[in-house]
């Protein structure tokens, strides 16, 4: 098991008119992953309105600030269960046997335009065997082609963007890898949540975004930047593309200033707890489901 401790810091200068807020910050509640303490505190006398999306498990934080500055500090102490896997073992799902809640993940959408992939995808990946080697060859082939410098995209590039452009950032990687993924009919989607710092030198811990894949009979992770412990990769919310899980949504006049994440582990052999590490197993926090043939319906 692993046990993080993590804390946030945003910080906004509302203008003379107020604003909306739609935050993505909160840990979320899964099988795999457990929010054993958590604390909000802000700065203004707001009551906020939070809400969890039953199909999703994302958490979501409405609010509205007065004019001046909204400081908003978000800590929580978080278990990390995770599922290992012999990625020999591990198969495709044909189309016809995905759980309905997966099939959403194979359609294109606003960011990964997967049906405009579909002849890059066919030749690059197509002729391989199926399974969780596959999958890794799509997560490599974007690594290679795609250089991680910042400041390079925007919040309208997309995966086509990317793929012309070859530079980008956690979020542009994510959206390349699961286009070419749903392109070959293999579901996967986006995930945002914090990582916990990069070993190879781009900084502290941050906000990351990565990709989680159906095979089998779960969703398990992979990090196209290869910038990432994954093991040490706490969930905050997934969707099909990053429209789907902004970290924040602002509605109104606001100047915004950069995060501050720290997130550490709290390892403790007596505990069962360690430390995240590199690993050579599949990893999944997802409880998984058992893949079966979706019930016919009696011709009329």
């Amino acid at each position: 098991m692993i046990r993080m401790a993590l804390q946030l810091d945003l910080n906004y200068q509302v203008d003379t008119y107020g604003a909306d807020f739609l935050f993505n910050v909160h840990a979320a509640h899964t099988s795999n992953q457990h929010v054993i303490s958590e604390q909000l505190d802000l700065n203004q006398s707001v009551q906020p309105q939070i809400w969890t999306d039953t199909a999703t498990n994302n958490r979501y934080m409405r609010l509205h600030a007065e004019p001046g500055e909204l400081a908003l500090t978000y800590c929580a102490t978080v278990d990390l269960h995770h599922h290992f896997d012999n990625p020999d073992t591990i198969n495709e799902v044909p189309v016809r046997n995905l759980p309905f809640d997966v099939l959403g993940y194979l359609y294109p959408s606003r960011y990964c335009q997967s049906d405009r992939l579909l002849r890059l995808a066919a030749r690059e990946f197509g002729s391989m065997p199926m399974g969780y080697a596959r999958v890794q060859a799509i997560c490599n082939w974007v690594n290679r082609h795609v250089a991680f410098t910042s400041n390079t995209s925007n919040s309208m590039t997309s995966a086509v963007d990317t793929l012309v452009e070859r530079v980008g950032v956690c979020r542009d990687f994510a959206h390349l890898m699961i286009a070419l993924c749903r392109a070959i009919n293999i579901p996967a989607r986006f995930v945002t949540g914090t990582d916990y710092g990069c070993p190879v030198g781009y900084g502290p811990p941050d906000f990351h975004a990565y990709v989680e894949v159906y095979l089998g009979d779960r969703w398990y992770i992979f990090d196209p930047t290869g910038l990432t412990i994954p093991m040490g990769l706490m969930r905050f919310g997934t969707g099909r593309d990053a429209a789907d899980v902004a970290f924040a949504m602002i509605f109104g006049g606001v100047i915004s200033r950069a995060p501050v994440i720290r997130a550490t582990a709290l390892s403790d052999p007596d505990n069962d707890t360690i430390a995240p590490h590199f690993s050579r197993d599949a990893l999944s926090t997802d409880g998984g489901t058992q893949a079966r043939p979706n019930p016919s319906v009696p011709a009329g």
